[in-house]
């Protein structure tokens, strides 16, 4: 499996982007994110990893995210791999509209599973394209802020970016 990676720059920081043939299967904070080898052994076993100086079709719509068009995010097609329930959990993710949140067990409630809030939590924090499929959008129920792999001043600027945190604990 050939993957090609590049590296973006960021007002979060520097982001490693995945892509293969069918589009974005990893996202990464940081010029070397854990976990990220690990998730894509596990997902394709053998790959090569080539960088490249762009990849047009996902980092042009991540940088116009950043520039203030938050409807970009929406044009990269992702390839996540995963479980069948964590495709639906991500799936559903990608619908929760920009400058709004969230909690984890209306998630569950949403994708018809009121009693996996724990399993839904799991999904997200095990989303491999962070950002794309907003994760960050997740909220504890009271309204805080927790569990984000990007850590939690990242998760609290992209939900400033978006325009959803006046109304966060």
């Amino acid at each position: 499996m050939k993957l090609n990676v590049a590296e973006l720059e960021t007002p979060i920081g520097p982001i490693l982007t995945i892509a293969g043939a069918d589009g974005l299967c990893a996202l990464g904070f940081g010029r070397e994110p854990r976990g990220i080898r690990r998730w894509l052994e596990r997902r394709f076993g053998e790959f090569d990893l080539s960088p490249v100086a762009s990849l047009p079709r996902i980092t042009a719509p991540l940088e116009a995210y950043f520039a203030g068009d938050l409807g970009a995010l929406d044009r990269i097609e992702v390839d996540t791999g995963g479980t069948e329930f964590q495709q639906e959990v991500w799936k559903r993710l990608r619908k929760v509209r920009v400058g709004t949140t969230v909690a984890y067990g209306e998630l569950a409630r949403v994708i018809g599973r009121p009693a996996a809030t724990r399993a839904v939590a799991a999904a997200n924090a095990h989303n491999p394209v962070a950002i794309v499929v907003p994760c960050h959008r997740v909220i504890a129920a009271d309204g805080s802020l927790w569990g984000y792999g990007g850590g939690i001043e990242r998760k609290r600027w992209l939900l400033r970016h978006e325009g959803a945190l006046g109304t966060l604990i």
